[in-house]
């Protein structure tokens, strides 16, 4: 089981990551120092019988040995085997956590389309959602260590609300030689067809809803199921194995240090400890460790529905077994944020006001207009007397309309025009100080503006500057 520790390093700060580095719970350390512990004894023993218990002939020996098991230990292809092992278990780890079946769509789809604030209304919307969570329970206490302690017979899934006396007749009753997890989902079909007769289901675009969901909730648990039938090729495990464990097996004596005298090279100092020999089998062998935990018959065939366990319980608690009970002493996982501390610095829940002068929306295609405009065609130009027309650069009616350019027709017929904007605007009290003008206000559109929507062409009337907005100019 993974262990959440996103909340310990939120912080980027000095040494913040030794909260990281020395937790124990979920840690490669609780995994692996067993191991550790039995290879550095072993390479103790055999430490000390070269340096007290052998002859000078048999040191001669034992140095050669040691030179010809570290010259190849590097012919054992033990980083691209690991490797790809490890990327392996770790995407199919992966994929087994994405193959849960959680019951949130669903529910969701069956609280929108079963229709009716009456009993049998509830009872085929409860009923729906039972089956469904029936199923996910069959199949997770077949391959999960941790669901089957907590519901390990039929008669704890009865206890626990998911089945009723009935269903496990039912279940039972019908002989299969594999596993019948599927059994629930196939009345969950029958009964939201009953539901589609009685009106309940209104049409059969929801009924389609309904089983479109219900094939992907029962597509996760064929794959949980298939995770589990289908593992790894032990072939390719034990060369992995095998490979890692006869590694360090040669590296307890070709990493020997060697008497220094002897002038052996490479072996000019005695340090004793093999450190980086340690830190290889801290890396190796925790790679290793940590992989290698990772219709006929049935139509119509329905239970009566009923009221189940929980009917008049508005927060039903499923019971718990002696083996899980200190399940429910566990708080529940609210994000790695829940349950961090808020300091009492105002700057954390000032809530800051915008400015009447800043833009509260800014788009692209807008900021490039702003920040690239002339004064000549500014908006505070947009006088009062002229007629102008604005022909707009766009392959649709969504174009930038702001990205113009002006030109002036005096005889153009007012009768061709294709809408009629009026604009009015204000001179910009300082451009350089990065105020911009203001966006013009768009009238309704005209029955003819609306018909020729795709042309990107549209007169507009403009008024010419005023005397006050060319003092400003000036």
């Amino acid at each position: 089981m993974t262990v959440s520790y996103t909340l310990k390093v939120a912080n980027a700060r000095f040494g913040g990551f030794s909260k990281l580095l020395f937790r124990w719970k979920g840690s490669i350390y609780k995994l692996l120092y067993k191991e550790f512990i039995a290879f550095a004894i072993l390479y103790t023993i055999i430490s000390l019988m070269y340096r007290r218990l052998l002859s000078e002939e048999q040191k001669t020996l034992f140095e050669k040995t040691a030179m010809y098991c570290n010259r190849y230990t590097d012919r054992i292809p033990l980083s691209f085997v690991l490797g790809f092992y490890v990327s392996l278990v770790v995407s199919r780890w992966w994929s087994q956590y994405t193959s849960i079946p959680l019951p949130d769509q669903l529910m969701m789809v069956v609280s929108a389309n079963v229709h009716g604030v009456d009993d049998r209304g509830r009872i085929l919307r409860r009923t729906l959602m039972r089956y469904a969570n029936l199923s996910s329970v069959l199949i997770l206490r077949s391959i999960s260590t941790r669901v089957c302690k907590r519901f390990p017979t039929m008669e704890h899934v009865i206890e626990g609300g998911f089945m009723t006396r009935e269903e496990q007749k039912k279940l039972e009753g019908l002989y299969s030689d594999f596993n019948k997890y599927w059994m629930p989902m196939a009345w969950f079909t029958n009964l939201a067809s009953q539901a589609r007769r009685e009106g309940r289901v209104r049409d059969d675009v929801a009924l389609r809803l309904l089983m479109d969901e219900l094939n992907n909730y029962r597509a996760k648990c064929s794959m949980l199921f298939h995770f589990d039938w289908i593992s790894i090729p032990l072939v390719y495990t034990q060369v992995v194995t095998v490979a890692v464990y006869s590694f360090f097996a040669v590296c307890l004596i070709g990493r020997q240090f060697l008497d220094p005298s002897k002038g052996y090279s490479g072996h000019d100092l005695d340090f004793y400890v093999p450190i980086f020999t340690l830190l290889q089998f801290f890396f190796y062998a925790g790679w290793l460790k940590v992989s290698m935990l990772a219709v006929d018959d049935m139509y119509q065939n329905l239970p009566p529905a009923e009221k189940d366990k929980y009917w008049n319980e508005s927060s039903a608690q499923p019971p718990y077994t002696l083996a899980t009970a200190s399940e429910t002493l566990k708080p529940s996982f609210m994000g790695s944020t829940y349950d961090m501390r808020m300091t009492e610095d105002s700057a954390q829940h000032y809530t800051v006001e915008p400015s009447p002068l800043t833009p509260r929306m800014q788009t692209p295609m807008l900021t490039r207009f702003l920040t690239a405009a002339s004064p000549a065609i500014s908006l505070k130009n947009f006088g009062r007397g002229n007629r102008g027309m604005l022909r707009l650069r766009g392959d649709s009616v969504n174009s930038n309309p702001w990205q113009a350019e002006e030109r002036i027709s005096e005889d153009e017929d007012e009768d061709e025009v294709d809408a009629e904007v009026e604009v009015q605007g204000k001179a910009s009290q300082q451009s350089s100080s990065g105020s911009y003008p203001a966006k013009p206000r768009r009238l309704e559109a005209s029955d003819q503006q609306k018909k020729r929507e795709a042309f990107p062409q549209f007169t507009v009337t403009i008024d010419s500057p005023s005397s006050d907005s060319e003092n400003t100019d000036a």
